[in-house]
């Protein structure tokens, strides 16, 4: 596993429950050349004296180097954790919306443990989940987060509205496009 040396002085921001890890903090990375590079890898963040501080989701190319998924390093980031997280959020109480064209707001990124993930439901029965996979992290777990999301809500068409300039800064690439089901019509604003 990659693991991430955090500068001394830096780790205060991290204890503090700061979610992001900047370029600025990081000392010193330690892994093979496939870990360094793999866009959305889980790292280990240790403080300068060798303690642990969190697992995070790697971001080679992004100034938010690392995303942090976990503060107990007893909790693996696996499959599990995944879904977890997506019933977690899905299971609060939600605003009924103005009108079958107006988004809920069902999946808010750091605010669900789920860095970088937006999901809006638009429409009704059966609607549309659009996502937003804003960084390498929730990126890499696209298939299982999409599964959990029609498992857990029963709506069976996913798009993913994909931001360039957001996806560029995390050095992936941006398509929008249906990831199950049918594309929303062109009267929702998915933007």
């Amino acid at each position: 596993m990659l693991i991430i040396t955090i500068k001394q002085g830096k780790e205060k921001a991290i204890l503090a429950g700061e979610p992001w890890i900047y370029l600025s903090a990081i000392a010193r990375i330690d892994g093979r050349f496939e870990e360094r590079m793999k866009v959305g890898g889980t790292a280990m963040i240790r403080s300068s004296s060798g303690q642990f501080l969190a697992k995070a989701a790697w971001s080679p190319q992004s100034q938010i180097r690392a995303r942090i998924w976990t503060r107990d390093e007893k909790e693996a980031v696996d499959h599990a954790m995944i879904k977890r997280r997506v019933q977690q959020a899905l299971a609060k109480p939600r605003p009924t919306p103005a009108s079958a064209y107006a988004p809920i707001r069902l999946i808010d990124g750091e605010k669900d443990s789920l860095p970088g993930l937006i999901v809006d439901y638009v429409g009704s029965n059966p609607g549309y989940l659009v996502c937003q996979f804003q960084a390498a992290g929730v990126d890499a777990w696209k298939v299982t987060i999409v599964k959990a999301l029609i498992a857990e809500t029963g709506c069976p068409n996913v798009y993913e509205h994909a931001d360039p300039l957001i996806r560029a800064g995390e050095g992936l690439p941006a398509y929008s496009s249906a990831l199950a089901g049918e594309e929303p019509p062109s009267e929702f604003d998915i933007a």
